[in-house]
């Protein structure tokens, strides 16, 4: 990975495409900090911005650093959960302070952001707070309807920033890991298969909490 380009990569701009080729020009310029010396700073900015409003990944820019730099993969691992995580808490405190003000934004000009998501939303934080939060940060729902619907529904800050670091932390980890372990040919695994090992491996950790609770 280069390290000497420090021009910063143009921004997408905004034309006939529609919102499916706005995104991916967006990912086309998230991926082009990997080629700059300021590549670890855009992911910690781009993994903030992600949990509140940004439409692509950080994942998408952990895995390009990662295989670029492998020694430093749990550097990357950590700025991106901590950059996730601040963002969760500024998304909380957006619901749990300005929705009334900023929801129709939102729901016009954030990709994963409907009426319709929001409704079921609601319905999975009143009987799952913390698995809702935890499901959101480690499977890829968009965890940015999570962090902020957090603060809209007064889910507990405590509960909020445990399952928010567990999740996001594990999952950013893993990739890192499984990058740093094999390299280059485990990342079309990752780009195929991780987001569905995500979901069963979520599903059968929660099944197996309430089956506890039952048993």
């Amino acid at each position: 990975m280069s390290t000497e380009a420090e021009i910063e990569p143009p921004m997408p701009a905004t034309n006939a495409e529609g919102k499916t080729g706005l995104v991916r020009r967006m990912y086309d310029w998230v991926l082009g900090w990997s080629e700059t010396a300021y590549g670890p700073q855009a992911l910690l900015g781009l993994a903030f911005c992600e949990a509140i409003f940004f439409p692509v990944p950080p994942d998408v820019l952990l895995m390009a650093l990662v295989l670029g730099r492998r020694e430093r993969a749990w550097n990357f691992a950590m700025l991106c959960t901590i950059g996730s995580v601040a963002g969760g808490i500024i998304g909380y405190l957006i619901g749990a302070g300005l929705w009334e003000a900023v929801s129709g934004y939102f729901f016009t000009w954030v990709p994963g952001f409907s009426q319709a998501g929001y409704d079921r939303v609601r319905v999975f934080y009143e009987t799952y707070s913390f698995w809702a939060v935890f499901a959101a940060g480690f499977t890829p729902i968009p965890y940015k309807i999570f962090t902020i619907s957090a603060g809209v529904f007064e889910i507990s800050m405590p509960i909020f920033m445990l399952a928010s670091v567990m999740s996001r932390g594990l999952r950013f980890v893993l990739i890192a890991g499984l990058l740093w372990k094999f390299g280059d040919p485990i990342k079309s695994f990752i780009d195929r298969y991780f987001n569905l090992l995500a979901f069963g491996g979520t599903a059968l950790l929660i099944g197996g909490f309430v089956l506890l609770k039952y048993l």
